[in-house]
């Protein structure tokens, strides 16, 4: 696969914008290959007169829309923004709302499919926000006051068996299978000490 379809792979994913070094760590080449693809991209699809360009902003790129569609588009968001949510939608919400903050990676394992076009519906909604955790290196989300107020909630803790569900014992295993492991092995051991 060449290096411009990796890069447009990535850029149509990401939810929040990519630097030139992130973009050249993910597909495995150095930072001038990436710049080059990166300008050649964004010409192609100004020269095809695509429905989406390709946005620079410091040393950040972005996918986004054609601003010549910008009045089809605030109306499919208007649509989207009042519209019922999905079940997919509503699982990511609810797993947000009983484990957030969550990091993506996680959501993305919990629900076994990539979340980001969920998660950026969501934020369109206002229901979600993100924040990025250099520390940790990922991006995590949590409901927001409005979805908070919507409910007429205070705080999450005041969600339907909230104290059950935040600390899932399944979903415990499912995130943290090392130490799970970990767990199976001491039990063994103890096991054999007894017999």
């Amino acid at each position: 696969m060449n290096l411009k379809s990796k890069i447009e792979s990535l850029l149509f994913v990401s939810i929040s914008p990519l630097s030139v070094s992130k973009i050249a760590k993910l597909v495995s080449s150095d930072k001038d290959k990436v710049k080059q693809s990166l300008q050649d991209l964004k010409e192609r699809l100004k020269e095809e007169q695509r429905g989406i360009q390709l946005m620079k902003i410091q040393n950040s790129w972005q996918l986004s829309t054609n601003p010549d569609n910008s009045s089809i588009v605030r109306e499919y968001l208007k649509d989207e923004q009042t519209g019922e949510l999905t079940r997919p939608a509503l699982e990511t919400l609810t797993i947000i709302a009983y484990r957030g903050p969550i990091a993506k990676s996680e959501l993305d394992v919990i629900r076994g499919v990539n979340c980001s076009l969920i998660l950026r519906n969501l934020m369109i909604k206002g229901l979600v926000e993100s924040y990025k955790d250099k520390s940790k290196m990922d991006t995590f989300y949590k409901v927001t006051f409005e979805f908070l107020k919507f409910l007429g909630l205070s705080e999450t803790s005041h969600l339907p068996d909230y104290e059950k569900l935040n600390k899932d014992e399944s979903l415990e295993k499912l995130l943290n299978p090392e130490s799970q492991k970990e767990s199976e092995n001491e039990e063994k051991e103890k096991k054999n000490e007894e017999e």
